[in-house]
């Protein structure tokens, strides 16, 4: 094996990608545009929802009722509305999220001490956020209720306290303690990018060999299946790695995830995390011929399951027991760990060797199923 022939066949391959803009964009441009669009675009938090109310009562007990949600930073209190057609087209029409209908004589059952219900409507066109906000309402609920019982009782001369919380809980958050999505999705995203765009670019540079018939050059030539494989590979993975350090940066300046792990185990980590998303690249250009070919078939085995499969969306632990195992078959769920870990939780080895461990061998596989399958044959 010649070093030479290596860095002639690399630097070739860096000059293509130079010289090509369509290629100089995907290899550059396109990480940090999807991260831009990505960071800002998607959210995971639910916050000022569009609340309506239609209060039938109107009476201080019911407006003290109704401040409760609008000093919420949960909901965004929009007016109050006058009858139940303008509730349903308001809901139709997108206009409000989640509705409150407060009864008649609210105020005057709540000082008797009768029970009393107020029905909320929730927009549960996704399923997700309807949950979410469901829990929303229930929270800010209990916390109106206690507020209207402890008025009541002092009124009647009865420590509120001793009835109304008998037994509190203290929450506190580990890691993500303002609960800020952005700081739990940026380092998601380094995963996503890389798998999506490093396979992409290093099927298409060896594909495009195929299609423009420059490979012939390569079969008929004294290079080996090692050189040609080697050369091929370090520009990608080094274009990779650069774009991993660079969406890093991002990711801890620009969207303010705080990075609290082991930098040196996150390089390697990463390192061998690109070594894989090449290394797929590298065998879906054993299989299609044509550039076309690996547009269509590339997102394919890389996106998509990563979007679905890596935690990004849904956790892993919510997945139905078949997909739990497809994660757990695909690299993009140990690197997602690892970033989580790296950034948030501030493990490394100790905690995260085992994910580390993993990733190698889905390198050294990948990277070898492709020197294997590909073959150095001649011209005719």
């Amino acid at each position: 094996m010649k070093l030479a022939v290596i860095a002639t066949v690399a630097g070739k391959d860096l000059q293509e990608i130079f010289r090509d803009r369509l290629l100089f964009s995907l290899a550059f441009l396109m990480p940090v545009s999807m991260m831009l669009l990505l960071g800002f675009g998607l959210s995971l938090d639910v916050e000022n929802l569009p609340l309506g109310v239609l209060d039938y009562d109107r009476s201080a007990a019911s407006r003290e009722y109704i401040n409760e949600f609008a000093s919420s930073r949960s909901f965004d209190f929009q007016s109050e509305l006058t009858n139940p057609t303008e509730l349903e087209q308001a809901l139709m029409g997108g206009d409000l999220r989640v509705a409150l209908v407060i009864p008649p004589n609210f105020g005057k059952n709540v000082e008797a001490g009768r029970r009393v219900q107020v029905q909320s409507i929730v927009d549960g066109v996704s399923p997700s956020r309807a949950q979410i906000i469901k829990g929303y309402v229930l929270a800010t609920n209990q916390a109106a209720t206690t507020k209207v019982v402890s008025t009541l009782l002092a009124r009647r001369g009865i420590d509120p306290t001793s009835i109304t919380t008998p037994l509190t809980v203290e929450m506190r958050y580990l890691y993500n303690q303002s609960l800020k999505s952005i700081w739990s999705l940026a380092p998601k995203l380094i995963m996503l990018i890389t798998m999506m765009t490093a396979p992409y670019l290093t099927a298409l540079v060896v594909v495009r060999e195929k299609e423009t018939g420059s490979i012939y050059n390569i079969y008929t030539s004294t290079v080996t299946r090692a050189e040609y494989l080697i050369g091929k590979m370090l520009p990608q993975v080094a274009i990779a790695s650069l774009n991993a350090f660079v969406l890093t940066i991002l990711a801890m300046k620009l969207f303010g995830a705080p990075f609290k792990g082991d930098p040196l185990f996150y390089a390697i980590s990463t390192l061998v995390y690109v070594l894989c998303t090449t290394g797929i690249g590298l065998v879906v250009s054993v299989f299609v011929k044509t550039q076309v070919a690996a547009q269509i078939v590339t997102p394919i085995v890389t996106m998509i399951p990563a979007v679905l499969y890596s935690g990004v969306m849904t956790p892993i632990e919510s997945l139905t027991s078949s997909a739990q195992v497809v994660a757990h078959s695909l690299p993009a769920m140990y690197y997602a760990n690892i970033v989580i870990g790296s950034f948030l939780k501030g493990v490394g080895s100790r905690a995260l060797g085992g994910d580390l461990a993993v990733l190698t061998v889905y390198a050294l596989t990948l990277q070898f199923v492709g020197f294997l399958l590909f073959h150095k044959r001649n011209a005719s």
